[in-house]
Parts: C-alpha cells; sequence; structure tokens
C-alpha cells in the first residue's frame, strides 16, 4: 500500500468533497428538495451559487462565511461538517489494514455522520437513510468476509427486533412514545456493521453518550424534563462508530 501518510491526506481531502455533500443533503432532505440534481442556493437572495463558491472548506473562509452574492452571513456548520467529514476521512484511513477496510470505515462513517445530523437537528429519521446502512453493512461484511455475511444478517435481525420490542413495550408501559420509528432500522444497520455481538456496545456507548447530554442539562440548565427530547438516533450512530473501530466491550 501507499504511505499511510498520503492515504490520509487523500481520505481526509475525499472527506471533504463528501462533507459539502452531506451538509447540502441536511438541508434539502427536511425542505423535500431533490437532493441529487438540485442547485445549492444562497438561504437569503436564493441566488444559485457558483462552482467557486462551492470549494471545500477554502470558499466560507475566503468570503469569511458570507454569500459570494449578497454577503449574508452564511451558517459555520457548513465548514464543520465539511471538516467533520475530512476527519472521518483520516481516522478511516490511519485505522484500516488494508483498502477495503479504510473504504468501508470510511463509508460507514459518513453516512452516519449524516444520519447523525439529520437526527440532531430534526429528531427524524427516514428510510431513504438507514435501509442504505444496512445494505452497506451487509455488502461491507460479504468483501471483508468473502462469504455470506451471516453474522451481519443476524445482526441486522436482532438489532430491528430488540429495538422495535423495547419501543413497543415503553409505548405499552407509559402509553407513549419513548423511540422514533426510524430507530429499530438505525439499529437494524447496527448489527449489519457490527454483529450480533456488537450490538450492546452500541447501546452501552449510545447511553453513555445521552447520559453525558443529560448531565450537560443539569449542569447548565439545572433541571431535566422526561417530556425533553433527545436524539437517541444521534447517540446510536456515535456507539456504531466506535464498536465499528474497536470492537465490543469486553471482547479481547
Amino acid at each position: 500500500m501507499p504511505d499511510p501518510v498520503v492515504i490520509a491526506v487523500l481520505m481526509g481531502l475525499l472527506g471533504l468533497i463528501i462533507g459539502s455533500f452531506v451538509a447540502a443533503v441536511t438541508v434539502r432532505l427536511p425542505r423535500d428538495e431533490d437532493i441529487m440534481m438540485g442547485r445549492s442556493r444562497c438561504m437569503s437572495c436564493e441566488r444559485p451559487l457558483a462552482p467557486w463558491h462551492l470549494v471545500p472548506v477554502f470558499s466560507w473562509l475566503v468570503q469569511r462565511g458570507r454569500c459570494g452574492w449578497c454577503r449574508s452571513p452564511v451558517s459555520p456548520r457548513y465548514i464543520l461538517i465539511e471538516l467533520a467529514a475530512g476527519g472521518i476521512g483520516v481516522w478511516a484511513a490511519l485505522s484500516g489494514a488494508d483498502g477495503v477496510m479504510i473504504g468501508a470505515s470510511a463509508v460507514l462513517g459518513w453516512q452516519l455522520l449524516l444520519i447523525a445530523i439529520v437526527d440532531a437537528e430534526n429528531f427524524w429519521l427516514p428510510d431513504i437513510l438507514t435501509w442504505p446502512l444496512m445494505a452497506t453493512g451487509l455488502g461491507a461484511a460479504a468483501l471483508i468476509s468473502r462469504e455470506w455475511p451471516l453474522d451481519s444478517l443476524t445482526g441486522l435481525l436482532v438489532g430491528f427486533t430488540l429495538l422495535w420490542g423495547m419501543a413497543w413495550l415503553y409505548k405499552r408501559v407509559r402509553k407513549r412514545d419513548g423511540l422514533g420509528g426510524g430507530d429499530p432500522f438505525l439499529f437494524a444497520g447496527a448489527g449489519a456493521w457490527v454483529g450480533w455481538m456488537g450490538l450492546p456496545s452500541v447501546l452501552l456507548w449510545a447511553c453513555a453518550v445521552g447520559f453525558s447530554l443529560v448531565l450537560t442539562f443539569l449542569i447548565t440548565r439545572g433541571r431535566v424534563s422526561g417530556t425533553d427530547r433527545l436524539p437517541f438516533g444521534s447517540f446510536l450512530c456515535v456507539g456504531i462508530w466506535l464498536t465499528w473501530l474497536y470492537g465490543p466491550l469486553g471482547v479481547g
């Protein structure tokens, strides 16, 4: 393989490009706009952006965080998403033992970034994002193992059944929804990627992130209500990523 530093740089640059697309999708998808063919526009003046306005990171910095046409402020979320995707590319390159693992890790990370942002901002896990996660998980398992991905398929089924059952039980007991309808599909995608043995670790990581957020709310706001909504799907994305990279907790 080429020098690891070269691979990391290339994956980071690719991540910046992917991040630009991810940022656009997080805006267009909740608005039911065309994801693939629609042109990027300024949110203020509505003018289509020129190609030189869309260079990841560079354009935002050169334009000082403003629209290239009307000079209205552009949210820093765009450059932050691009940098996050670039970081995922570098992380995947440094964590993968070969090209297949690097590619699989990067694809997973970029998918999880998109899903986590959409859920955090909209409390919504659409099928158009969770179902492809299942498909790529099965595909990655088949490529890596070079055989039928039975463990991943089992993880997919167990993941969906487990979280769907938890959601059903919670609603029966509390008489209200405790999980969104997309969470079982996301957990099924988790099982496809990390296998059924990795699912408990995904939940543990997700709960740790959730408890950390609740603790932050208690410190900063002084209270947490039982009706407060939390983006559990975003927490699951963190758990999937860490479990994929470092394996199930407690398993050497």
